[in-house]
């Protein structure tokens, strides 16, 4: 009997298992930490590993793009059908710092396969999952018989993601001609669990300030001058307890201005994922819940935007007691920010609001950091759904959906492209990204692999 087209795509991706993982293990012994200059060698070492392995795979073109920093690698696969879409693929090649006194069980830089799993610095962050798209455009050929990918496939794989990509954006604007794309897909994110697969639809923007206070000229003694000057350790205290009303919502006026709101229907799918919030305060090693009332755990943390205070200080903090007006004090505050919501907007608001609430007396400042915008698709959009019947195929199981708190860089790719940004990964929470003995679950890999040799018929056809 003939394979189907799907059972074609498991052979090949188990024929060359083997090979895939020796190749994956090869790039991961590459220590290409971003944030460390003297991995600087490394970081170019491995877009160079990566370009010549693409150009293995059968990209006809394979580049690397330097920037002010660490080496981007873009590739390109044109499709021969002259009405086929393009796809761009985003991931990143640097890692996060890894040593073996960090409480590493082997050398992070000495990728290891136990128990079905494989351990090394960015296994699953992010190497793993770009490199999965090789074996998958193979196996998408291999199972069609096509000599060219269904659509028009590009790579853009940058080199500074985990030193918060500060060239990143001005590397897509640079080459925005040769991004051109119709979708997106971020292969930098992951799954609810091992058994529960999904496609994550939105990340949320972020935007980080420091606010700092300044009073008298010098600390001044508490007793001859307390009570009849301004303190700026108390204006601090003031305005981070104003800053949140009774009911956990954010209290700066124009905050919300923008905001895009949940849908019942997103509310209903995010429901239906197997959540227990005992689990959950345990992974964050809390006693309660808490936030913003009338939305559950997972609608806070994903779709509603947020002030937290990161750090605050001011005074004498020694031991036992100094009696004075400190001359200064400061809180950071770090923005989550959701669909809808701009963060340059978020930052005028923000100044306006600190100025409204210092007394005479304090002078004040307030740096922002560069922000991150908010980036999410529609439930509806023909894009996501080809992601979801892809991964539905791989998996054999119905796929949920779900958003990440935290933030990245795809909202740049949105707006400097005007393309819709899908999100594809399979790495789960257990993978322990940024952390000792990160792995990645060769079995979910595979799976990776999978998706994506079903995704180029499934886009073609969407797009």
């Amino acid at each position: 009997m003939s394979e189907t087209p799907d059972s074609a795509v498991r052979t090949y991706t188990e024929q060359h298992r083997a090979a895939f993982l020796h190749d994956l293990a090869e790039w991961l012994r590459i220590p290409s930490v971003s944030a460390q200059p003297e991995h600087d060698g490394d970081v170019r070492r491995s877009a160079e590993w990566l370009s010549a392995k693409l150009k293995e795979t059968g990209f006809p073109v394979a580049e690397i793009w330097e920037t002010p920093g660490a080496p981007a690698v873009f590739a390109e696969w044109p499709s021969e059908d002259p009405d086929a879409p393009t796809v761009l693929v985003y991931g990143h090649h640097d890692v996060q710092p890894a040593a073996r006194e960090d409480g590493w069980a082997t050398d992070p830089f000495e990728p290891v396969i136990r128990d079905g799993r494989m351990y090394g610095r960015g296994a699953a962050d992010d190497k793993g999952q770009v490199f999965f798209h090789t074996l998958g455009v193979r196996a998408h050929l291999a199972a069609t018989g096509r000599t060219t990918p269904a659509v028009t496939l590009k790579l853009l794989i940058e080199g500074e993601e985990e030193s918060g990509s500060p060239n990143f954006r001005a590397l897509a604007e640079q080459h925005a001609d040769r991004l051109a794309a119709d979708a997106v897909i971020v292969s930098d994110t992951g799954m609810w669990d091992e058994q529960t697969p999904t496609v994550c639809t939105g990340m949320r923007g972020l935007a980080e300030c420091e606010i700092q206070l300044y009073g008298p000229a010098q600390d001044i003694h508490s007793g001859s001058f307390g009570g009849a000057v301004p303190n700026p350790a108390t204006e601090i205290a003031r305005l981070v307890a104003a800053l949140h009303d009774e009911d956990g919502r954010v209290a700066i006026p124009g905050f919300y201005e923008g905001v895009t709101d949940l849908t019942d229907t997103e509310r209903a799918l995010f429901a239906q994922l197997p959540f227990d919030e005992a689990t959950w305060l345990r992974t964050a090693k809390s006693q309660a819940a808490s936030g913003e009332a009338g939305y559950s755990t997972l609608e806070r943390v994903w779709a509603r935007p947020t002030a937290e205070v990161n750090g605050i200080g001011g005074g004498y903090q020694g031991a036992g007691s100094k009696t004075i007006i400190p001359s200064s004090a400061l809180v950071k505050i770090s923005f989550r920010l959701v669909d809808g919501q701009d963060p340059d907007r978020v930052q005028q608001t923000v100044r306006a609001w600190v100025e409204s609430r210092v007394p005479a007396g304090i002078r004040h400042r307030i740096t922002f950091q560069p922000a991150t915008r908010p980036c999410l698709t529609p439930l509806d959009h023909p894009a996501l759904q080809a992601v979801a019947r892809a991964m539905g195929r791989a998996f054999g199981k119905k796929i949920l959906f779900t958003r990440e708190g935290g933030s990245g860089p795809a909202a740049d790719l949105r707006d400097v492209l005007g393309a819709p940004v899908l999100f594809l990964g399979i790495s789960v929470p257990s993978d322990g990204w940024h952390a000792p003995d990160e792995k990645v679950e060769l079995d979910l890999l595979l799976k990776g692999v999978e998706t994506t040799a079903y995704l180029w018929g499934e886009m073609a056809t969407a797009l």
